[in-house]
């Protein structure tokens, strides 16, 4: 069988911490999708379009939020288990996969915020630290709606840096980076066509501009760690600080591939 992330694409991720594979969802895929992205948007009139945390579970069909503010709609759920995508970041984490969340970032034309140069790890619960991201395009996701940026290599020293809170209303999260050591110069702009995806690594330095373009750009970041990490319910890290309504100690997690390695994790909770 011909691998779903070539040998040279995992090496592309080890190296850069981020890849576009060539895998690609199919239209009729892309299209149902963006029919529950519509649904999603008149379900949570009141939430912000970039904020649509958890958007994968739903509750009561629809009437029930999901416990993070969001009316969640199962389209999403199903991407994330969605075996081709299980199998393409299986290549870089293991054959034992944890789906632990999923975000639709749904920006704006003209409007869209921007989201500051961060790390995902600063403020996730999962001990050892360790997740990909896989965020799949529904729309053209470019340099003038602001597309994904990382700074390219930054993963590899897997550490931590400070972050800083700012107190604004117009961003995605709260939370800056503070980027005294970091290379800016190692920025890459992942422009993606609807159905193509990137992957990146937990401790990846990465952002996005706002959206001052006419046309709105949406992707789904789907949230995958290996088994043998814990995603610990007891931890609050950044708590109240990024500007999400998170609520980790009720999050459900699914299996998607595999068994749970490290023998802790809860596939009860939230359910």
């Amino acid at each position: 069988m011909t691998p779903l992330l070539h040998s040279d694409e995992v090496a592309h991720y080890r190296r850069h911490g981020w890849v576009v594979p060539r895998f690609r969802l199919g239209v009729d895929q892309v299209g149902r999708l963006r029919e529950a992205l519509d649904e999603l948007l008149r379900r949570n009139p009141g939430v912000r379009p970039e904020k649509l945390v958890s958007a994968h579970i739903e509750r009561d069909g629809g009437r029930v939020d999901n416990g993070e503010g969001v009316r969640g709609v199962a389209e999403f759920l199903a991407l994330g288990r969605d075996r081709q995508i299980v199998d393409v970041v299986a290549a870089v984490l293991g054959d034992d996969l944890v789906l632990w969340g999923c975000h639709v970032f749904c920006k704006p034309a003209l409007q869209g915020y921007e989201t500051p140069w961060h790390q995902d790890g600063h403020y996730w619960p999962i001990r050892p630290l360790a997740t990909c991201t896989a965020w799949v395009a529904l729309e053209p996701s470019t340099r003038a709606n602001g597309c994904l940026r990382v700074i390219s290599g930054s993963q590899r020293e897997q550490r931590l840096w400070p972050h800083l809170h700012e107190d604004r209303s117009d961003l995605t999260l709260n939370q800056r980076i503070v980027d005294d050591g970091i290379d800016m110069s190692k920025s890459v702009e992942i422009e993606l066509e609807p159905g193509q995806m990137s992957l990146h690594d937990v401790y990846m330095v990465h952002g996005a501009a706002a959206n001052t373009s006419a046309q709105r750009r949406t992707g789904v970041a789907l949230r995958y760690m290996p088994s043998t990490s814990l995603f610990d319910r007891s931890l609050r890290p950044a708590q109240g600080k990024t500007g999400l309504a998170v609520d980790f100690a009720q999050r459900p997690l699914w299996l998607v591939k595999g068994v749970d390695r490290c023998g802790g994790n809860d596939f009860v909770t939230g359910h």
